[in-house]
């Protein structure tokens, strides 16, 4: 399986880093098996460093291949098929630091992106229940994400290559 890191930087050796944001998933390497999905997260970071340094950076997709298959059966992957009450829960959680589950080598499933975001903001906010969310946002097209959190799960990236995106619209 091909995945996809979105970036301003080519990552040939991906490494764990501390985020200075809450994410879905809590902290990891995040990657996608969408390209579109890549090309929008390499354009928000090009965009928030370019913001922070005054200087345009480049965008870039790193391209990994994965045995899903074999993962499964050497790592502890929590996998989410569709947005549910437990995948709620579980970001709502990790956006607001206050994840204290179990620590697993992999979380993936769907990915809260910019569209998803505001409802998300609305049901933290008590304007959405926990069922109006989750219909809400099964009405949308969401895309995928895979967070590798665990030393021994960046083991299984196998790096292939990169592609520059270009300044298109995404």
């Amino acid at each position: 399986m091909k995945i996809f890191h979105g970036s301003d930087i080519i990552v040939e050796k991906p490494e764990l880093r501390m985020s200075n944001r809450a994410l879905d998933f809590g902290n990891g390497f995040y990657t996608t098996t969408n390209k579109t999905q890549a090309k929008r997260f390499a354009q928000i970071v090009s965009e928030r460093r370019s913001k922070d340094s005054k200087v345009k950076s480049k965008r870039f997709i790193s391209i990994y291949e994965i045995d899903y298959d074999f993962m499964k059966k050497k790592l502890d992957i929590l996998y989410f098929a569709a947005p549910n009450g437990k995948w709620l829960d579980f970001i709502t959680a990790n956006r607001r630091s206050k994840y204290e589950g179990k620590r697993y080598d992999i979380v993936y499933g769907a990915v809260a992106n910019d569209t998803v975001y505001k409802t998300l903001i609305a049901y933290e906010n008590k304007f959405y229940t926990k069922e109006q969310t989750i219909k809400i946002l099964m009405g949308r097209k969401l895309y995928n994400q895979m967070t590798f959190i665990t030393k021994k799960a960046i083991y299984f990236l196998h790096y292939v290559g990169y592609e520059e995106v270009k300044d298109e619209k995404i």
